[in-house]
């Protein structure tokens, strides 16, 4: 820990700033924190539980934009953390606002405001008594915002990790303390918290989950199809032996259909583009050179496994001109 250093500081230095920076937003206030399982949220919930105690509690929205089986691993995930930790089946509601819907903003706005509102329900139940005023129990949204996403919302078009926050958000004030930092320095900040390595290199996902892989209309079967590939692809990539060498990998699905052959009949299924990057600050991020094998394995695998997907196409654009996400 005392080689650690963010922003030219020792990190413990950072931490201990940090910590006195929300104690003094949140006071005795309660805070809740919208808990991805991701390294920005896993290493924002080790912060503030450092600053308030049991007085965080974590919640963990199932959407029904999350990776295959990914709300059981963040749940295991911090099973041995001293956290109160609640999960929310969401998926009905959030599919039922997203219908027909295909712009890429729109999509970020509805799954940002869909996120406050449970959190603003979720609040009302644990904290009746909670006064907005001042004159009684105050509470308190947190995210894990971290620079990249502050300055790639440029007020136009929002970052897929801080746009769709409604303008009237039924909470005291929103804590970010982790927003004047790059990813790298999140993770450093983590690991001197604590957290272990499956969580502080855990693969980045953005706020609004698959609504921003999945290109065009959203319905329950195109998110299977992507949760299917995507494990798939991932699943490749860890297989051989080079997912600590790639800053971020997934699979995305295209709106686009292309014909096929599945057992020796024709078929129409969509195609699907798989996305690695190597990225320090994720504000420039190279395309990962993956090994050719992994690419024909991983292809191989979607097309004969995943009924539905026809085509897989691996997209070789640098950041910039093209995000890391494909909307």
């Amino acid at each position: 820990m005392s080689n650690l250093r963010v922003s030219g500081k020792p990190v413990k230095e950072v931490i201990e700033t940090e910590i006195g920076k929300i104690r003094l937003v949140a006071g005795d206030g309660e805070v809740l924190l919208g808990l991805s399982g991701g390294v920005d949220s896993s290493v924002c919930a080790a912060l503030i539980s450092k600053a308030v105690g049991k007085r965080l509690t974590c919640v963990l929205v199932d959407h029904g934009l999350m990776r295959k089986n990914e709300a059981e691993q963040v749940k295991e995930a911090f099973r041995d953390f001293d956290l109160n930790l609640i999960c929310v089946n969401a998926e009905e509601r959030f599919l039922t606002r997203l219908d027909g819907v295909t712009d890429p903003e729109s999509k970020r706005k509805i799954v940002g405001e869909e996120f406050v509102r449970v959190f603003e329900e979720t609040s009302a139940e644990l904290f009746p008594d909670a006064d907005k005023s001042g004159t009684a129990r105050q509470v308190f949204l947190a995210q894990g915002t971290i620079y990249p996403d502050i300055i790639e919302s440029d007020g136009v078009k929002s970052h897929h990790n801080v746009g769709g926050l409604p303008e009237k958000v039924n909470f005291k004030a929103i804590i970010e303390p982790l927003r004047e930092f790059y990813k790298d320095e999140v993770r450093q900040i983590g690991k001197a918290l604590g957290l272990p390595d499956y969580l502080v290199h855990r693969q980045p996902f953005p706020g609004p989950g698959l609504a921003v892989r999945c290109v065009g209309a959203i319905t329950k079967q195109r998110l299977d199809l992507l949760r299917e590939a995507d494990a798939i692809f991932t699943q490749e990539i860890e297989n051989s032996g080079i997912n600590a060498q790639i800053s971020q990998f997934f699979a995305a699905l295209t709106d686009m259909r292309a014909v096929g052959v599945r057992d020796g009949k024709r078929t129409y299924g969509y195609a699907v583009v798989l996305r690695a990057v190597e990225t320090e600050d994720y504000m420039n991020a190279a395309v990962a050179m993956l090994p050719w094998n992994v690419l024909e394995k991983a292809s191989a695998r979607i097309t004969a496994e995943v009924d539905g997907i026809s085509r897989v196409m691996y997209d070789i654009t640098s950041k910039p001109p093209g995000t890391i996400e494909l909307e």
